[in-house]
């Protein structure tokens, strides 16, 4: 075993174990920028922008010290992450940033303990992503005249994705039309996404579980390093 190897062994233990608090990195939500303002937070990280997998965690923070609460593996865009302020849609990447997390839904019912406002994904329940209609970027229920079918999401035929479900608040609050539009952290489905974040659905469910909305939860998507670094949040 190579020397510094063996000394990262010895921190990382020394750190698991709390003898070298000063050795340890702060964890990630404390070295970033912004973290949306609240007391929970989800973070998205890929090692680097062409990456299709990473890892989600989601963070409380008590008495002043931010504190991992859950982890698991993630699937991002098929094309990689890309800065969420120039993302084109139909671009299969996934849109870096913060973003609050609107509400909750599914095609199975809320897990026991969700908090979070959540909506049952019926038959006529549809995510509007056609560019062309006052419903860009809503969930609506039927699909309204002005919204094409071929440019939107029937979200009960992605029976495995869309099992449970939060809406990412991306292009959100004030849609700009060609951004992107049904951002979602979902259950995993085959591989990559066409630019949502995927986590297994045992960690989905404990997330909706998590998830306080008196605490003002936010996700923040980025990379390790880099322009579209987690840390510029």
């Amino acid at each position: 075993m190579r020397p510094s190897l063996v000394v990262a062994l010895v921190s990382a233990s020394l750190c698991t174990l709390g003898l070298a608090p000063d050795a340890c990195p702060d964890p990630l939500p404390a070295r970033m920028a912004d973290t949306g303002g609240g007391t929970q937070l989800i973070t998205a990280q890929a090692s680097s922008t062409s990456a299709t997998s990473g890892t989600v965690t989601w963070w409380d923070l008590r008495d002043g010290q931010w504190v991992q609460a859950g982890t698991a593996p993630a699937r991002f865009g098929a094309k990689g992450l890309v800065e969420g302020a120039t993302r084109k849609q139909g671009t299969n990447t996934t849109p870096t940033g913060l973003y609050d997390l609107p509400f909750g839904f599914g095609i199975k019912a809320a897990p026991s303990g969700t908090r979070v406002t959540y909506r049952a994904v019926k038959d006529n329940s549809w995510w509007c992503q056609d560019n062309d209609s006052t419903m860009y970027n809503r969930w609506v229920e039927p699909l309204p005249s002005d919204c094409r079918s071929s440019q939107s999401e029937h979200l009960i035929s992605y029976t495995t994705q869309y099992v449970y479900g939060l809406v990412i608040g991306f292009n959100y609050d004030r849609p700009v039309r060609g951004r992107g539009a049904g951002i979602f952290l979902h259950v995993n489905g085959q591989g990559a996404t066409a630019g949502c974040v995927s986590v297994p659905e045992d960690a989905m469910q404990q997330i909706l579980r998590w998830a306080a909305p008196d605490r003002k939860p936010h996700m923040a998507i980025g990379t390790a390093d880099g322009t579209t670094a987690i840390t510029r949040y």
